[in-house]
């Protein structure tokens, strides 16, 4: 039998890799993007692509409807992959800025969830792998609304494991570091929208933000390719017993650890002198 999976925002990154991989290991691959641009080049590519915008609710509904009608009404798997992040200082997000970053990282992939929910308890069975972020349990200055949805992403979650107890259906985060995306690009673009650093006291630091935005070919340390995560994912739909959470890259690992054997006090120490290393590079 064909394990259908859906992926959200395969445009590039994580989301294209793991299309890629996963229709090599012979699953029904529907592969999402937002763009229509992007849902044609991964047509050209092979892929059975449907576009899907998971901060619209039309999108959702015309886009699941199409992934059950080629797939006979089954679907073995969700990978909510689709997001990207917001930056700037709490102060200084307007509401439109929280809102359209909650649309995307958290109101769009659980009402998605919602509506696969029942194809999977009809069938019996199912996995939900969500795309959270090592910043989904270690906050982080001047990322407080992606910190925001990735923490709420997983306490609604972790609820859900546990509601989900006896079903056969499985949900499990992935929480990466950094790893090679458009992620930064597209934080960029979103910086421009919503945040007026001259208007700021904290103008100093979006100067020095906007000059790491605009370095070519910048890598963070210990940054790994996409196909780090694919591995976890791989395990998160293949494992008869799944983790709740898989982390990936150093930084989660370091971090995970850190901050269940440190005071919080302590923990606020390390991350603000690794912020200020990063402002001088």
């Amino acid at each position: 039998m064909i394990r259908h999976i859906l992926i959200t925002g395969c445009s590039s990154g994580i989301g294209l890799e793991s299309a890629c991989i996963l229709r090599e290991r012979g699953y029904g691959v529907f592969a999402s993007a937002r763009r229509q641009e992007d849902v044609a080049r991964l047509v050209d590519e092979g892929f059975a692509a449907v576009q899907l915008d998971v901060a619209c609710s039309g999108s959702i509904e015309t886009a699941l409807n199409t992934v059950l009608g080629q797939s006979g009404g089954a679907l073995y798997a969700l990978f909510n992959n689709a997001g990207y992040g917001v930056p700037g200082a709490v102060e200084d997000l307007s509401r439109d800025a929280l809102r359209e970053q909650f649309e995307t990282n958290l109101f769009g992939p659980f009402e998605l969830i919602g509506r696969v929910m029942p194809v999977m308890r009809r069938q019996g069975f199912g996995r939900i792998i969500q795309n959270s972020s090592v910043l989904g349990f270690a906050a982080a200055s001047f990322r407080g609304a992606y910190n925001g949805s990735k923490f709420a992403m997983e306490g609604m979650s972790d609820t859900m494991r546990l509601e989900l107890a006896g079903s056969n259906i499985h949900i499990s985060l992935i929480e990466p570091g950094p790893i090679t995306s458009r992620f930064r690009q597209n934080s960029y673009k979103a910086f421009q929208r919503h945040i007026k650093p001259d208007t700021s006291c904290h103008k100093a630091v979006y100067e020095q933000m906007e000059k790491r935005f605009q370095q070519e070919g910048a890598v963070f340390p210990f940054t790994l390719p996409a196909s780090a995560v694919v591995d976890k994912l791989i395990h998160a739909l293949e494992s008869p017993r799944p983790r709740a959470r898989y982390y990936v890259t150093v930084p989660t690992y370091l971090l995970g650890y850190l901050k269940r054997v440190l005071p919080t006090f302590v923990m606020d120490r390390i991350i603000l002198a690794a912020f200020r290393s990063r402002k001088k590079r």
